[in-house]
């Protein structure tokens, strides 16, 4: 016998860094709240995402520290990697901010954890197993998974994922990465700095495609120096197995274009994007729409074409990223809790690219601006100009900024270098206040701060 509906005032689908919070500030409100998740609490940011990779990149940091000790003039003896206790303390980490999550679910009354897989069975129904749940207010935080490109031969070989290599048990030999975006170059410089020969394989013409070229020939360039191999404009046309005998070195071939010849590979990690897991919510079964890649359409303020159902977070399309999943959630709890009147409109969208230098960026770059036809001046200032850089021995990269000539605001900034993001956010609290760039060129900054150098980015303006 089917269980009776269960009606909620509320039901959230997916516990990531936006339905969590929703959920228990929804709760807290006084509404009977059901949160639905098919995995672990804190979706892909927690458990796949932000925390395991961030974690194991510090790792990979250290390693590369201590390879390069001695051009310091530091002895380092038996100097070894071992993958197992790096894989051990990213998961230590992983279940401390989990475990931490699910008892901030327990601890917030109306609220209910539901575990298990959802879909719709109607308009506002869903379905967990045998039951049924039903709200008038349904929010879809469902998330994201690694999409794999239709190579031919790629089913049929044991490929990695963003999500599958945080538990690989060895150091690839030769790992391979398909992509050239920041999951790849993260993924690429952490396994080479663990021990790995790597090569990155990208479709496009440059390495994160939105970037200006100078940013991109500067990530290029270090990835190089660090022994990593970069093919640009490059396919691959067909990936297959080695025979049985071939040595773990080689047990894949990848061919490329006619012309790139072939590559043989140990391990092959696909990061090409990702694609929403709207499928398995049937969500034609409430008329909510969809554009051509399945990810859910939204209006300004995160509602769907139906009234009460809302999306947030990366299953809604455009920018992916753990900060803007949260942000969603501040802007719909304001609007239904406090008739803020908020809006996704004209947001910052700042994020970070975790390589070793990071990429910190805000707002427009060069060939927008140019693209908008604004007015505009460029500040550029390499690294090897920066004192904290030359003392600490972190020159690669530059500190980029785009300032409109006439209003004299910044539009937009990409700091390439040592703590980027954290120089990056300087710029975007800049931008935020209408602080203007002849304001930071004279302001006075602790010295000596990578932050510093913004006053001399800005005087380049000047000469």
């Amino acid at each position: 016998m089917t269980p009776p509906t269960k009606k909620w005032d509320a039901i959230v689908v997916g516990s990531g860094q936006g339905g969590t919070p929703l959920a228990r500030k929804l709760a807290r409100a006084g509404m009977q709240t059901a949160l639905i998740e098919g995995e672990h609490v804190g979706g892909t940011c927690i458990n796949e995402g932000c925390t395991p990779t961030k974690t194991m990149i510090a790792d990979a940091k250290l390693a590369q520290w201590v390879r390069e000790a001695p051009d310091r003039g530091i002895g380092v003896a038996g100097f070894s990697v071992d993958l197992a206790q790096i894989i051990a303390r990213k998961n230590s980490v992983v279940t401390a901010f989990r475990t931490a999550g699910e008892k901030g679910l327990a601890a917030t009354p109306n609220l209910t954890l539901i575990r298990g897989f959802g879909s719709f069975s109607g308009p506002k129904t869903l379905v967990v197993g045998e039951q049924e749940h039903r709200a008038d207010l349904i929010f879809i935080n469902a998330g994201c998974y690694p999409a794999i490109p239709p190579v031919p031969g790629i089913d049929t070989v044991p490929y990695l994922t963003s999500k599958t290599i945080l538990d690989i048990p060895v150091i690839p030999a030769h790992l391979v990465v398909l992509g050239g975006g920041y999951i790849a170059l993260e993924m690429g410089q952490l396994f080479k700095r663990l021990g790995s020969e790597v090569t990155l394989i990208e479709r496009g013409k440059a390495l994160l495609s939105r970037e200006d070229e100078d940013i991109q020939q500067a990530m290029q360039q270090f990835l190089e120096e660090e022994g990593i191999r970069v093919y640009l404009d490059t396919q691959v046309r067909k990936v297959s197995s080695w025979h049985r005998d071939a040595p773990a070195t080689d047990a894949l071939m990848l061919d490329l274009d006619p012309g790139s010849g072939s590559l043989s590979a140990s391990h092959l990690l696909v990061a090409t994007g990702r694609a929403p897991r709207t499928a398995e919510l049937h969500l034609e079964r409430t008329g909510v729409e969809m554009d051509a890649h399945g990810f859910i359409k939204v209006d300004d303020q995160l509602q769907t074409n139906v009234p009460g159902i809302y999306a947030l977070g990366d299953i809604k399309g455009g920018p992916a990223f753990t900060h803007i999943s949260y942000n969603d959630y501040i802007i719909i709890s304001r609007n239904l809790l406090d008739k803020a009147n908020m809006s996704i409109k004209d947001r910052q969208v700042p994020y970070t690219v975790f390589t070793d230098p990071q990429l910190g960026r805000i707002g427009l770059t060069e060939k927008e601006a140019l693209a908008q036809g604004l007015p505009i001046r460029t500040a550029i200032l390499p690294m090897t100009h920066v004192a904290r850089a030359i003392e600490t021995g972190h020159t690669k990269g530059l500190m980029k900024a785009i300032v409109h000539t006439d209003t004299r605001q910044i539009l937009g900034a990409a700091i390439l270098g040592e703590e980027g993001g954290e120089v990056m956010t300087v710029l975007q609290m800049a931008m935020a206040g209408g602080i203007t760039y002849d304001t930071i060129r004279d302001m006075v900054f602790a010295h000596p701060l990578y932050a510093e150098s913004l006053n001399n980015l800005f005087l380049t303006l000047e000469r």
